[in-house]
Protein backbone atom coordinates (compact mmCIF):
# COMPACT_ATOMS: atom_id res chain seq x y z
CA UNK A 1 0.00 0.00 0.00
CA UNK A 2 2.43 2.51 -0.87
CA UNK A 3 1.71 6.00 -0.53
CA UNK A 4 2.19 8.70 -3.93
CA UNK A 5 3.33 11.17 -2.08
CA UNK A 6 6.78 11.88 0.00
CA UNK A 7 7.31 13.53 3.94
CA UNK A 8 9.99 15.04 5.70
CA UNK A 9 10.70 15.76 9.51
CA UNK A 10 12.94 16.01 12.04
CA UNK A 11 13.57 12.57 13.69
CA UNK A 12 16.02 13.51 16.69
CA UNK A 13 14.23 15.98 19.59
CA UNK A 14 14.56 19.84 18.90
CA UNK A 15 17.30 21.61 20.43
CA UNK A 16 21.11 21.62 20.47
CA UNK A 17 22.86 18.93 20.01
CA UNK A 18 25.98 17.12 18.01
CA UNK A 19 23.62 15.59 15.31
CA UNK A 20 20.18 15.81 14.46
CA UNK A 21 18.57 13.34 11.81
CA UNK A 22 16.45 14.78 8.97
CA UNK A 23 14.31 12.02 7.48
CA UNK A 24 12.50 11.47 4.09
CA UNK A 25 10.54 8.59 2.89
CA UNK A 26 7.97 8.04 -0.24
CA UNK A 27 9.02 7.25 -4.15
CA UNK A 28 10.54 10.76 -4.49
CA UNK A 29 13.13 10.64 -1.61
CA UNK A 30 16.28 9.74 -3.33
CA UNK A 31 15.00 12.09 -6.65
CA UNK A 32 15.09 14.69 -4.06
CA UNK A 33 18.19 13.75 -2.45
CA UNK A 34 19.78 14.16 -5.77
CA UNK A 35 18.56 17.62 -6.09
CA UNK A 36 19.70 18.59 -3.01
CA UNK A 37 22.42 16.53 -2.31
CA UNK A 38 26.46 16.75 -2.92
CA UNK A 39 28.71 14.31 -2.53
CA UNK A 40 30.03 10.63 -3.91
CA UNK A 41 26.89 8.47 -5.32
CA UNK A 42 24.51 7.36 -2.87
CA UNK A 43 24.93 3.55 -2.15
CA UNK A 44 22.21 1.85 0.08
CA UNK A 45 22.91 1.51 3.41
CA UNK A 46 26.22 2.96 3.20
CA UNK A 47 26.58 6.55 5.06
CA UNK A 48 28.15 8.96 2.50
CA UNK A 49 29.89 12.65 3.38
CA UNK A 50 28.69 15.59 1.20
CA UNK A 51 26.54 18.50 1.23
CA UNK A 52 23.12 19.97 1.50
CA UNK A 53 22.77 22.77 -1.59
CA UNK A 54 19.99 25.42 -1.61
CA UNK A 55 21.11 26.27 -5.15
CA UNK A 56 24.40 27.41 -4.97
CA UNK A 57 23.96 27.65 -1.89
CA UNK A 58 25.67 25.64 0.81
CA UNK A 59 23.08 24.78 3.93
CA UNK A 60 25.63 22.50 5.85
CA UNK A 61 27.97 19.50 5.65
CA UNK A 62 25.81 16.30 6.27
CA UNK A 63 26.18 12.49 5.97
CA UNK A 64 23.84 11.02 3.76
CA UNK A 65 22.02 7.11 4.48
CA UNK A 66 19.25 6.11 1.76
CA UNK A 67 17.81 2.85 2.09
CA UNK A 68 15.84 2.08 -0.76
CA UNK A 69 12.45 0.05 -0.41
CA UNK A 70 11.21 -2.16 0.55
CA UNK A 71 14.18 -2.96 2.72
CA UNK A 72 13.89 0.11 5.04
CA UNK A 73 11.62 0.94 7.58
CA UNK A 74 8.72 2.26 5.95
CA UNK A 75 9.11 -0.28 3.11
CA UNK A 76 9.24 3.09 0.83
CA UNK A 77 12.59 4.67 -0.41
CA UNK A 78 14.07 6.30 2.55
CA UNK A 79 16.83 9.23 3.24
CA UNK A 80 18.24 10.19 6.14
CA UNK A 81 20.49 13.31 6.55
CA UNK A 82 22.36 13.70 9.45
CA UNK A 83 23.84 17.58 10.10
CA UNK A 84 24.70 19.49 12.62
CA UNK A 85 22.44 19.65 15.24
CA UNK A 86 21.46 23.27 15.72
CA UNK A 87 18.16 24.44 16.07
CA UNK A 88 18.80 27.10 12.98
CA UNK A 89 20.89 24.60 10.64
CA UNK A 90 18.74 21.49 10.75
CA UNK A 91 15.11 23.70 10.23
CA UNK A 92 17.50 24.88 6.97
CA UNK A 93 18.08 21.13 5.74
CA UNK A 94 14.53 20.32 6.65
CA UNK A 95 13.56 23.45 4.97
CA UNK A 96 15.58 22.31 2.09
CA UNK A 97 13.55 18.88 0.89
CA UNK A 98 10.10 20.65 1.65
CA UNK A 99 11.21 22.90 -1.31
CA UNK A 100 12.06 20.30 -3.68
CA UNK A 101 9.07 18.15 -3.21
CA UNK A 102 8.52 16.82 0.27
CA UNK A 103 6.11 17.59 2.36
CA UNK A 104 6.34 17.52 6.18
CA UNK A 105 5.55 14.61 8.14
CA UNK A 106 2.28 14.71 10.45
CA UNK A 107 2.73 13.25 13.91
CA UNK A 108 3.79 9.31 13.56
CA UNK A 109 3.30 9.11 9.90
CA UNK A 110 6.68 7.18 9.24
CA UNK A 111 5.60 4.57 11.63
CA UNK A 112 1.90 4.71 9.87
CA UNK A 113 3.31 4.02 6.65
CA UNK A 114 5.36 0.82 8.03
CA UNK A 115 2.30 -0.81 9.21
CA UNK A 116 0.63 0.05 6.09
CA UNK A 117 3.02 -1.20 3.91
CA UNK A 118 3.24 -4.72 6.11
CA UNK A 119 6.80 -3.75 7.32
CA UNK A 120 4.92 -4.17 11.27
CA UNK A 121 1.72 -5.22 12.45
CA UNK A 122 -0.23 -2.54 15.03
CA UNK A 123 1.22 -4.22 18.21
CA UNK A 124 4.75 -3.58 17.14
CA UNK A 125 3.87 0.01 16.00
CA UNK A 126 2.56 0.81 19.54
CA UNK A 127 5.71 -0.74 20.78
CA UNK A 128 7.82 1.90 18.92
CA UNK A 129 6.44 4.94 21.33
CA UNK A 130 6.16 2.64 24.67
CA UNK A 131 10.24 1.45 23.83
CA UNK A 132 10.41 5.59 23.50
CA UNK A 133 8.62 6.33 26.41
CA UNK A 134 10.27 3.67 28.91
CA UNK A 135 10.69 4.87 32.02
CA UNK A 136 12.74 1.66 33.50
CA UNK A 137 14.97 -1.49 32.26
CA UNK A 138 11.20 -3.44 32.61
CA UNK A 139 9.52 -0.94 30.48
CA UNK A 140 11.91 -1.04 27.94
CA UNK A 141 12.33 -4.87 27.85
CA UNK A 142 8.30 -5.39 27.62
CA UNK A 143 8.19 -2.91 24.66
CA UNK A 144 11.61 -4.44 22.92
CA UNK A 145 9.94 -7.60 22.71
CA UNK A 146 6.16 -6.74 22.25
CA UNK A 147 8.59 -4.61 19.16
CA UNK A 148 9.75 -8.26 17.89
CA UNK A 149 6.13 -9.38 17.64
CA UNK A 150 5.60 -11.36 20.73
CA UNK A 151 1.78 -10.03 21.27
CA UNK A 152 1.40 -9.96 17.44
CA UNK A 153 2.41 -13.28 17.47
CA UNK A 154 0.39 -14.54 19.54
CA UNK A 155 -3.08 -12.57 18.37
CA UNK A 156 -2.72 -14.44 15.19
CA UNK A 157 -2.98 -17.40 16.41
CA UNK A 158 -5.98 -16.44 18.04
CA UNK A 159 -7.05 -15.30 14.70
CA UNK A 160 -6.22 -18.29 12.87
CA UNK A 161 -7.75 -20.25 14.99
CA UNK A 162 -10.94 -18.31 15.18
CA UNK A 163 -10.82 -18.15 11.02
CA UNK A 164 -10.99 -22.14 11.01
CA UNK A 165 -13.74 -22.15 13.62
CA UNK A 166 -15.71 -19.29 11.73
CA UNK A 167 -14.96 -21.17 8.37
CA UNK A 168 -16.69 -24.55 9.98
CA UNK A 169 -19.64 -23.05 11.17
CA UNK A 170 -20.21 -21.16 8.07
CA UNK A 171 -20.12 -24.16 6.18
CA UNK A 172 -22.30 -26.27 7.99
CA UNK A 173 -24.85 -23.21 7.22
CA UNK A 174 -24.13 -23.15 3.60
CA UNK A 175 -24.23 -27.03 3.67
CA UNK A 176 -27.30 -27.55 6.07
CA UNK A 177 -27.77 -31.59 4.63
CA UNK A 178 -23.68 -32.31 5.58
CA UNK A 179 -24.69 -33.02 9.42
CA UNK A 180 -21.91 -32.29 11.88
CA UNK A 181 -21.38 -35.16 14.10
CA UNK A 182 -21.06 -35.27 18.30
CA UNK A 183 -17.17 -35.82 17.57
CA UNK A 184 -16.53 -32.72 14.94
CA UNK A 185 -19.06 -30.46 17.17
CA UNK A 186 -17.26 -31.46 20.71
CA UNK A 187 -14.01 -30.70 18.78
CA UNK A 188 -15.07 -27.53 17.46
CA UNK A 189 -16.45 -26.71 21.31
CA UNK A 190 -12.73 -27.19 22.52
CA UNK A 191 -11.38 -25.10 20.22
CA UNK A 192 -13.71 -21.90 20.89
CA UNK A 193 -12.44 -23.10 24.32
CA UNK A 194 -9.34 -22.81 23.65
CA UNK A 195 -9.52 -19.27 22.44
CA UNK A 196 -11.39 -17.90 24.78
CA UNK A 197 -8.52 -19.50 27.25
CA UNK A 198 -5.57 -17.69 25.53
CA UNK A 199 -7.80 -14.48 25.32
CA UNK A 200 -7.99 -14.80 28.97
CA UNK A 201 -4.69 -15.16 29.92
CA UNK A 202 -3.81 -11.95 27.49
CA UNK A 203 -6.13 -10.23 29.03
CA UNK A 204 -4.04 -10.73 32.52
CA UNK A 205 -1.41 -8.96 31.63
CA UNK A 206 -3.62 -5.73 31.51
CA UNK A 207 -2.62 -4.38 35.06
CA UNK A 208 1.45 -5.23 34.70
CA UNK A 209 0.97 -3.52 31.28
CA UNK A 210 -0.01 -0.66 32.68
CA UNK A 211 2.52 -0.24 35.28
CA UNK A 212 5.14 -1.04 33.08
CA UNK A 213 3.61 1.87 30.67
CA UNK A 214 2.23 4.38 33.20
CA UNK A 215 3.68 3.56 36.60
CA UNK A 216 2.25 2.99 39.91
CA UNK A 217 0.31 6.30 41.50
CA UNK A 218 1.52 6.24 44.96
CA UNK A 219 0.31 8.70 47.88
CA UNK A 220 2.37 9.64 50.40
CA UNK A 221 0.02 11.35 53.34
CA UNK A 222 -0.38 12.22 56.55
CA UNK A 223 -0.93 14.85 59.29
CA UNK A 224 1.72 17.77 59.06
CA UNK A 225 5.58 17.29 60.23
CA UNK A 226 4.96 13.42 60.17
CA UNK A 227 8.04 13.61 57.44
CA UNK A 228 6.02 13.24 54.25
CA UNK A 229 8.07 15.77 51.88
CA UNK A 230 11.54 13.71 53.82
CA UNK A 231 10.27 10.59 52.89
CA UNK A 232 9.68 11.72 49.04
CA UNK A 233 13.53 13.08 48.72
CA UNK A 234 14.80 9.72 50.82
CA UNK A 235 12.77 7.83 47.77
CA UNK A 236 14.20 10.04 44.95
CA UNK A 237 17.90 10.39 46.17
CA UNK A 238 17.72 14.21 46.21
CA UNK A 239 15.92 16.98 47.73
CA UNK A 240 12.85 17.73 45.68
CA UNK A 241 10.43 18.75 48.36
CA UNK A 242 10.62 21.73 50.92
CA UNK A 243 11.25 20.34 54.90
CA UNK A 244 10.62 22.24 56.98
CA UNK A 245 9.70 22.37 60.59
CA UNK A 246 7.14 24.58 60.15
CA UNK A 247 3.21 22.69 59.99
CA UNK A 248 1.59 22.94 56.64
CA UNK A 249 4.94 24.08 54.67
CA UNK A 250 3.71 21.74 51.53
CA UNK A 251 0.32 23.48 50.64
CA UNK A 252 0.44 21.77 46.85
CA UNK A 253 0.86 17.87 45.68
CA UNK A 254 4.41 17.42 44.47
CA UNK A 255 4.66 14.75 41.53
CA UNK A 256 7.75 12.81 40.31
CA UNK A 257 8.96 9.87 38.56
CA UNK A 258 10.89 7.25 40.24
CA UNK A 259 12.39 3.57 39.49
CA UNK A 260 11.64 1.46 42.66
CA UNK A 261 12.81 -2.36 41.79
CA UNK A 262 12.19 -1.94 38.44
CA UNK A 263 8.82 -0.81 38.43
CA UNK A 264 8.06 3.34 37.52
CA UNK A 265 6.01 5.25 39.88
CA UNK A 266 4.80 8.37 40.02
CA UNK A 267 5.12 9.10 43.47
CA UNK A 268 2.78 12.50 44.66
CA UNK A 269 3.61 14.26 47.90
CA UNK A 270 0.74 15.78 49.40
CA UNK A 271 -0.47 18.48 51.69
CA UNK A 272 -0.62 17.31 55.52
CA UNK A 273 -4.11 16.20 56.42
CA UNK A 274 -5.86 18.59 59.13
CA UNK A 275 -8.50 21.44 59.53
CA UNK A 276 -7.36 24.61 58.78
CA UNK A 277 -8.63 28.52 58.63
CA UNK A 278 -6.42 29.32 56.38
CA UNK A 279 -7.91 28.96 52.64
CA UNK A 280 -4.83 28.66 50.51
CA UNK A 281 -3.78 25.40 52.77
CA UNK A 282 -7.12 23.99 53.06
CA UNK A 283 -7.74 23.63 49.12
CA UNK A 284 -4.03 21.77 49.75
CA UNK A 285 -5.96 19.51 51.99
CA UNK A 286 -8.59 18.78 49.60
CA UNK A 287 -6.20 18.42 45.81
CA UNK A 288 -4.43 15.94 49.08
CA UNK A 289 -7.82 13.72 49.70
CA UNK A 290 -8.33 13.80 45.74
CA UNK A 291 -4.57 12.32 45.22
CA UNK A 292 -4.84 9.42 47.75
CA UNK A 293 -8.66 8.56 46.61
CA UNK A 294 -7.17 8.15 43.31
CA UNK A 295 -3.97 6.50 43.84
CA UNK A 296 -3.19 2.65 43.64
CA UNK A 297 -1.16 2.67 46.87
CA UNK A 298 -0.98 4.77 49.06
CA UNK A 299 1.70 5.80 52.19
CA UNK A 300 0.09 6.99 54.82
CA UNK A 301 3.23 8.36 57.46
CA UNK A 302 2.93 9.13 61.03
CA UNK A 303 5.62 10.67 63.43
CA UNK A 304 5.88 7.86 66.09
CA UNK A 305 7.12 10.60 68.13
CA UNK A 306 2.87 12.05 68.23
CA UNK A 307 1.52 10.00 70.86
CA UNK A 308 -1.76 10.96 69.62
CA UNK A 309 -1.42 10.69 66.05
CA UNK A 310 -0.17 7.01 66.63
CA UNK A 311 -4.35 6.53 67.31
CA UNK A 312 -5.35 8.22 64.32
CA UNK A 313 -7.79 5.93 61.89
CA UNK A 314 -6.58 4.80 58.32
CA UNK A 315 -7.59 7.14 55.47
CA UNK A 316 -8.08 4.86 53.18
CA UNK A 317 -9.06 0.77 53.16
CA UNK A 318 -5.75 -1.05 52.34
CA UNK A 319 -2.97 1.53 52.80
CA UNK A 320 0.89 1.21 54.26
CA UNK A 321 1.10 2.64 57.52
CA UNK A 322 5.16 4.17 57.70
CA UNK A 323 5.88 5.03 61.10
CA UNK A 324 8.56 7.61 60.90
CA UNK A 325 11.00 9.41 63.46
CA UNK A 326 11.57 6.30 64.99
CA UNK A 327 15.07 7.00 65.67
CA UNK A 328 13.37 9.27 68.33
CA UNK A 329 10.41 7.47 69.54
CA UNK A 330 9.24 5.79 73.04
CA UNK A 331 6.30 4.87 72.50
CA UNK A 332 7.34 1.27 71.21
CA UNK A 333 7.30 -0.57 68.25
CA UNK A 334 4.57 -0.37 65.65
CA UNK A 335 2.02 -2.97 65.19
CA UNK A 336 3.13 -6.26 62.76
CA UNK A 337 3.16 -5.31 59.02
CA UNK A 338 3.75 -1.59 59.33
CA UNK A 339 6.71 0.31 58.49
CA UNK A 340 9.57 1.66 60.71
CA UNK A 341 11.48 4.36 59.00
CA UNK A 342 13.83 7.05 59.80
CA UNK A 343 14.24 9.63 57.13
CA UNK A 344 16.96 11.36 59.35
CA UNK A 345 19.13 8.15 59.17
CA UNK A 346 17.76 6.45 56.57
CA UNK A 347 17.03 3.33 58.85
CA UNK A 348 13.77 0.91 57.11
CA UNK A 349 14.06 2.91 53.94
CA UNK A 350 15.18 -0.09 52.01
CA UNK A 351 12.91 -2.50 54.08
CA UNK A 352 10.20 -0.12 53.10
CA UNK A 353 10.91 0.12 49.25
CA UNK A 354 10.82 -4.08 49.63
CA UNK A 355 6.77 -3.96 50.86
CA UNK A 356 6.05 -1.25 48.16
CA UNK A 357 7.56 -3.54 45.27
CA UNK A 358 5.94 -6.56 46.92
CA UNK A 359 2.34 -4.80 46.87
CA UNK A 360 2.24 -4.05 43.50
CA UNK A 361 3.54 -7.37 42.31
CA UNK A 362 1.11 -9.47 44.50
CA UNK A 363 3.70 -12.25 44.29
CA UNK A 364 4.46 -12.21 40.97
CA UNK A 365 7.30 -10.73 39.13
CA UNK A 366 6.42 -7.80 37.14
CA UNK A 367 7.20 -7.59 33.60
CA UNK A 368 8.17 -12.17 33.14
CA UNK A 369 5.33 -12.26 30.77
CA UNK A 370 7.08 -9.51 28.43
CA UNK A 371 3.95 -9.50 27.00
CA UNK A 372 1.91 -7.19 28.81
CA UNK A 373 -1.02 -5.09 26.67
CA UNK A 374 -2.02 -2.21 26.51
CA UNK A 375 -5.39 -0.43 27.17
CA UNK A 376 -6.35 -0.54 23.89
CA UNK A 377 -5.90 -4.18 23.72
CA UNK A 378 -7.48 -4.51 26.81
CA UNK A 379 -10.63 -3.07 25.67
CA UNK A 380 -10.76 -4.68 22.00
CA UNK A 381 -9.71 -8.46 23.75
CA UNK A 382 -12.93 -7.66 26.35
CA UNK A 383 -15.52 -7.62 23.25
CA UNK A 384 -14.12 -10.66 22.06
CA UNK A 385 -14.21 -12.26 25.16
CA UNK A 386 -17.44 -11.52 25.49
CA UNK A 387 -18.54 -12.51 22.20
CA UNK A 388 -16.85 -15.92 22.28
CA UNK A 389 -18.91 -16.52 25.72
CA UNK A 390 -22.02 -15.34 23.89
CA UNK A 391 -20.98 -18.04 21.18
CA UNK A 392 -20.18 -21.08 23.34
CA UNK A 393 -23.63 -20.56 25.37
CA UNK A 394 -25.68 -20.20 22.31
CA UNK A 395 -23.74 -23.64 20.77
CA UNK A 396 -24.34 -25.37 24.18
CA UNK A 397 -28.25 -24.33 24.15
CA UNK A 398 -28.23 -25.93 20.44
CA UNK A 399 -29.36 -22.39 19.33
CA UNK A 400 -29.39 -22.07 15.19
CA UNK A 401 -25.57 -21.86 13.96
CA UNK A 402 -26.61 -18.88 12.19
CA UNK A 403 -26.68 -16.52 15.26
CA UNK A 404 -23.08 -18.53 16.63
CA UNK A 405 -21.43 -17.34 13.65
CA UNK A 406 -22.46 -13.76 14.26
CA UNK A 407 -20.80 -14.01 17.77
CA UNK A 408 -17.82 -15.56 15.87
CA UNK A 409 -17.16 -13.10 13.83
CA UNK A 410 -17.97 -10.45 16.41
CA UNK A 411 -15.09 -12.02 18.33
CA UNK A 412 -12.63 -12.10 15.33
CA UNK A 413 -13.54 -9.13 14.26
CA UNK A 414 -12.12 -7.38 17.85
CA UNK A 415 -9.44 -9.76 17.92
CA UNK A 416 -7.94 -8.97 14.59
CA UNK A 417 -8.21 -5.10 15.47
CA UNK A 418 -5.62 -5.79 18.12
CA UNK A 419 -3.11 -6.11 15.28
CA UNK A 420 -4.58 -4.00 12.40
CA UNK A 421 -6.14 -6.91 10.36
CA UNK A 422 -9.51 -5.63 10.36
CA UNK A 423 -10.32 -2.52 8.61
CA UNK A 424 -9.11 -0.05 11.50
CA UNK A 425 -8.82 3.55 9.51
CA UNK A 426 -10.92 5.01 12.91
CA UNK A 427 -8.14 3.95 15.30
CA UNK A 428 -5.49 4.73 13.33
CA UNK A 429 -5.66 8.16 13.40
CA UNK A 430 -6.02 7.97 17.60
CA UNK A 431 -2.38 5.64 17.66
CA UNK A 432 -0.69 7.71 15.42
CA UNK A 433 -1.69 10.64 16.58
CA UNK A 434 0.17 10.55 19.87
CA UNK A 435 3.51 10.05 18.20
CA UNK A 436 6.09 12.75 18.03
CA UNK A 437 6.54 14.38 14.66
CA UNK A 438 9.43 12.21 12.52
CA UNK A 439 9.17 8.43 14.00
Amino acid sequence: MLTDDTIAALSTPPGEGAIAVVRLSGPKALEIAAKIFKGPALRPRTAVFGRVMDGESIVDEVVATSFPGPASYTGEDVLELSCHGGVLISAQVLETALKRGARAAGPGEFTQRAFLNGKMDLTQAEAVMDLIRAQTPLAARAAAEQLRGRIGTEIMAIREGLIDIVAHVEAYIDFPDEDIDPDTGAAMRGRMTAARERIAKLLATANEGRILREGVRLAICGRPNAGKSSLLNRLLGYDRAIVSPTPGTTRDTIEEVLNLRGIPFRVVDTAGLRETPDAIEREGVRRAREVVDSADIVLRVVDATDAEALKDPPVVTGEILVFNKCDLSTNGAPPTGDARISCATGEGIEALVELIADRVRHGQPIGDSLAAINARHQACLARAAEALDAAIERFDAGTAPEFVSVDLRAALDAVGEVVGVVDADDILGRIFGSFCIGK
